[in-house]
């Protein structure tokens, strides 16, 4: 079989460079790319991206030898429907790696029609750091290699205006815009670059905050020999990705205009802020995420599927997300339960195996961030304790316990330190003095005693107890 390139694909297309994008990853060519390689279909948008490699290990090398060109396999329910696509996306120009190619990377600044820059560089990726140098070729952070390259685009453009770029972050972090946007300003503190151009940066750059949503297990292992046979073309760098997809950008409609994705009849969004659709992911898919995984593993269930799909579990899941988290968001009801139940149809992709245990590393951080808040606003608005939510948190802490499923091994994997708690905590046979003690664990977890929260430490307690005497099935029904 034929190794894919431009050469034998004749149905690739090409368009002018208007896009720098810091990362090769299966997220980015599966969400971001897919959604320029639509939008030029659907508008007359006519553009490509140049892939930087962000860091000195990476895969643009395997990229280039295709051509940059990859087949994207869509897989999951449509209104109900199974889907099960591929196909070619044609719109990355070349790879480019800054480690190898600094000049050639700099070069980027010199071109006229360049105008977005995207990125995902991951969590850790948006990070300041003092050790960079302007004379590094090239610098070894995210923002660092950024900087030098709108620091180059300034003295080559003599700081016209309309040489500007509109900047795009796609990592998952709150506000990454502004965080991005205060690391540039530090170093164009660091490195002395000036008011000329910190003004030019300022006000002829935009750094927009977004939000991301689309879940991409990868490359196919499992039937990648299959799909090569479906498409006609030996591909390395397939990837799979399920079909919903949501880009939450927040910024001004003269940006809109120049990106029109949303025109391309795509989920994306040009908003005012994100923070509302940011807090509605975390809220409505990452939360119920973080409490179904303990829960429905310690009901013998391996796969969110699963859970989603057994009649007990599928209640407790559906009790957690409709009737008690989303009761503490401030977007309109009528939106949310449409969200919900896009969450749930996603919940229930045949094509993923979503494995409960992949979900359960660093649990109780996890609960911190996508089901505390909510657990407090709901007994705020509603005068009571969230039960689904609490006996999420009971979950939790029994998982940590460690010992056996049946014939399974359970094998919590966090922070040593809390792991030692747990193990000190539960070594006493005393389920309050393990209740009292996870929820005291200010410094470790929460940064403040939740024993302080009205009703919580009774209320841990009474499922851990339920939960060690009569097992996880009999404490949801319990609470139903």
């Amino acid at each position: 079989m034929e190794r894919l390139n431009r050469t034998n694909a004749p149905a690739a297309k090409t368009y002018t460079e208007k896009i720098i994008q810091f990362g090769e990853g299966n997220f980015l060519r599966a969400f971001v790319d897919w959604i320029i390689w639509k939008t030029n279909q659907k508008t007359d948008f006519n553009a490509s991206v140049v892939v930087v490699q962000p860091i000195d290990r990476g895969m643009v090398d395997m990229l280039n030898e295709q051509d940059c060109l990859y087949h994207l396999n869509l897989q999951g329910l449509d209104n109900g429907q199974p889907v099960d696509s591929v196909e070619m996306v044609d719109v990355i120009s070349r790879g480019l790696n800054p480690y190898r190619d600094f000049d050639k990377y700099l070069a980027l600044a010199e071109q006229e029609e360049i105008r977005f820059v995207i990125s995902n560089t991951t969590e850790a990726g948006i990070a300041f750091d003092p050790s960079c140098k302007l004379e590094d070729a090239p610098a070894s952070s995210y923002p660092g290699k950024l900087t030098q390259l709108l620091y180059h685009r300034f003295k080559h453009f003599n700081g016209d205006p309309a040489k500007g770029l509109i900047i795009f972050p796609c990592e998952l972090i709150f506000l990454n815009g502004k965080e991005l946007k205060r690391c540039i300003r530090e170093y164009i503190k660091l490195w002395n670059l000036g008011e000329e151009f910190s003004n030019w940066f300022e006000n002829a750059c935009g750094v927009y905050c977004t939000l991301v949503d689309r879940i991409v297990p990868g490359y196919p292992r499992d039937n990648a020999a299959e799909l090569c046979e479906r498409v006609g073309y030996q591909d390395n760098m397939l990837v799979k990705a399920e079909i919903f997809h949501l880009w939450v950008i927040e910024a001004p409609e003269e940006v809109a205009k120049e990106f029109p994705a949303d025109k391309a009849g795509l989920h994306v969004l040009f908003v005012p802020s994100e923070a509302p659709y940011h807090e509605r992911k975390v809220t409505l898919l990452n939360g119920p995420h973080t409490v179904l995984s303990p829960v429905g593993y310690l009901s013998g269930l391996n796969t969110v599927k699963e859970c989603c799909e057994d009649e007990l579990i599928g209640k407790f899941v559906h009790k957690v997300m409709f009737e008690e988290l989303m009761h503490t968001l401030n977007l309109p009801m009528e939106e949310l339960q449409k969200f919900a139940a896009d969450v749930m149809e996603r919940f229930r992709n045949p094509f993923v195996k979503h494995f409960v245990t992949s979900i359960m590393l660093n649990s109780f951080p996890k609960f911190k961030t996508r089901d505390l808040p909510g657990l407090k606003t709901y007994l705020e608005r509603k005068g009571e304790l969230p039960k689904g939510l609490v006996l999420g948190l009971a979950g939790i802490t029994t998982y940590y316990k460690g010992g056996k499923r049946g014939e399974d091994e359970i094998v919590p994997n966090d922070d040593q330190a809390i792991m030692d708690l747990l193990k000190e905590l539960w070594a006493t046979g005393d389920v309050r003095k393990v209740a009292e003690g996870v929820l005291a664990a200010s410094d470790l977890i929460w940064g403040e005693d939740l024993n302080a929260i009205p009703g919580l430490t009774d209320m841990l307690e009474q499922d851990l107890r339920t939960i060690q005497e009569s097992g996880m099935r009999a404490a949801v029904e319990a609470i139903l």
